[in-house]
């Protein structure tokens, strides 16, 4: 049988309700009758009931993180951060991808609600205004990353304009003067802000922006940075440098420039966008926008938090940090 509260009350020679204070992390609880209570949980090996506990606090214990694609390594790894900082507020997660279209996002929206969870991080690709009102859940939502939708959502984002501005600024400080992009794509609002940053940079260094530098991606997966690259390198003057939106694109076009014989960073420099672990070990290892992905979870799954409070307040928009990782793909072997 189970061992139960009571008998982790008798070994430590406590209260029932000294145990369930202990329990449930409550700090008013003599420090030594805290020690004795930990050591006979430990000795008996007892387990709080999580159902029944969220049972009692009004709670499901189940937050949902949507994201377009897990197949991209930034989304693995930041729902492997989401799952960390929601465990330390009590919560598991369950995890939805959408592909990014709006069939799947609007299913997955309408299929939210309190009978299933206590709140949502959502990734949206695709989502309208219209959707958020007519399917809006009621439960707190968290909306990842900077969109043109003007919905009262709590959002957790970086400036991707300032981002893509600050790596782009790096290429033109390097001495290259055809700076070409890859990822534009009009159905993806983070692609048209760090096509805009693109484009002051390039302005502010005084670096012509020929409309044939900029490359669209259908996806943004290594494929069609391969792809991409390709198309640049086929251009009769074929650009110094490459800026790729997310770092799946440019692995891709890593892989191009080599099979192509151009020397990276040598004859073209190519920085991209995310920091996933596989920038660093690309060869050469790729320069990249860092955003603070331990940050981006942490915030948004307090957001979620503070929205099961009985406080209210305005709707919130955290811009988390980012740093500019310079790597061998852009300043040769080190």
């Amino acid at each position: 049988m189970a061992p139960t509260l009571k008998d982790v009350a008798t070994l430590a020679g406590v209260s029932v309700k000294t145990v369930s204070n202990v329990v449930n992390g409550y700090d008013f609880v003599k420090p030594e009758n805290r020690r004795r209570v930990e050591e006979a949980l430990a000795a008996t090996g007892y387990r709080p009931n999580m159902g029944a506990r969220n049972l009692r606090r009004g709670r499901t214990g189940f937050i949902a993180l949507v994201v377009p694609e897990l197949s991209i390594p930034y989304f693995g790894e930041l729902a492997g951060l989401v799952i960390t900082a929601a465990h330390d507020r009590d919560w598991s997660v369950l995890i939805e991808q959408t592909q990014g279209t709006r069939e799947r996002e609007r299913a997955t929206l309408a299929s939210l609600g309190p009978h299933m969870i206590d709140g949502a991080i959502i990734g949206p690709e695709a989502l309208e205004v219209d959707d958020f009102t007519e399917l809006a859940p009621k439960v707190p939502l968290v909306m990842l990353g900077e969109h043109a939708l003007d919905v009262p959502i709590d959002r957790v984002a970086i400036d991707n304009v300032l981002a893509a501005r600050t790596a782009v600024a790096h290429l033109a400080g390097m001495g290259r003067r055809r700076i070409a992009a890859i990822g534009a794509n009009p159905h993806r609002g983070t692609a048209a802000l760090r096509l805009t940053g693109y484009r002051e940079a390039l302005a502010a260094a005084g670096l012509p922006s020929p409309p044939e530098y900029v490359s669209p991606a259908l996806n943004y997966h290594r494929a069609d940075g391969a792809t991409a690259m390709a198309h640049l390198l086929s251009l009769p003057e074929p650009p110094d440098a490459v800026f790729c939106f997310n770092d799946m694109l440019a692995i891709g076009a890593l892989r191009t420039a080599a099979e192509r014989g151009f020397r990276v960073p040598d004859d073209i420099a190519i920085a991209g966008f995310d920091n996933t672990e596989e920038s660093a070990y690309s060869l050469p290892s790729l320069t990249t926008i860092a955003p603070d992905k331990a940050a981006i979870a942490r915030a948004a799954v307090d957001l979620i938090h503070r929205r099961s409070e009985p406080d209210a307040f305005e709707p919130t928009e955290v811009q988390t940090p980012f740093a500019l990782q310079v790597r061998e793909s852009t300043t040769g072997l080190v």
